[in-house]
């Protein structure tokens, strides 16, 4: 059985975490993705079902105002243990939903939070399945699905394009 995360899904999980966890409203946005030396991405990991991974990505200010808004008190001034774990929070409450929303039998792995684009992971048999921009009032962020590369029945490809999740200077 072959699963599909769609969109559709994935924007309407952003938008009611961010409204009911930091009550702040987000849209559907256009702002172009970019790499940048400013960014943070934090990520979870699903496999069962469905084999991907989740990417959330914003920039430092960002961050700093998600947390304080998460955590219900000032924004830090810089990026702090807080911030890394409100944006891989962030990236678990989104995963989580769309795990339950989807099958029993998903797994969700635990978040990581990756600072600048002078890093590189890399997923190997994966391909960019939907790359969506939200503006809220704090600017644009992005969330990316990865898909790992499946045959026509469904069985997982052990090759393909490595998708780069941060670009190696």
């Amino acid at each position: 059985m072959v699963i599909n995360v769609s969109a559709e899904m994935v924007a309407q999980t952003v938008e009611a975490v961010f409204l009911a966890m930091m009550d702040l409203e987000v849209s559907p946005g256009e702002t172009p993705w970019a790499p940048s030396h400013d960014q943070l991405t934090s990520a979870v990991q699903l496999s069962g079902l469905w084999n991907g991974a989740l990417l959330f990505e914003c920039d430092r200010r960002q961050a700093c105002q998600f947390t304080g808004r998460f955590l219900s008190m000032d924004p830090p001034g810089v990026v702090t243990e807080d911030v890394r774990d409100v944006l891989g929070e962030l990236a678990n409450m989104i995963g989580g939903n769309i795990k339950s929303a989807v099958a029993a039998g998903l797994s969700l792995s635990l978040p990581w939070v990756m600072e600048g684009s002078d890093y590189g992971r890399r997923l190997c048999g994966t391909e960019v399945q939907d790359r969506l921009a939200f503006d809220c009032k704090d600017g644009p962020f992005w969330v990316t699905l990865l898909a790992v590369l499946s045959d026509t029945q469904g069985a997982i490809r052990n090759s393909g394009p490595c998708q780069e999740t941060g670009t190696s200077l």
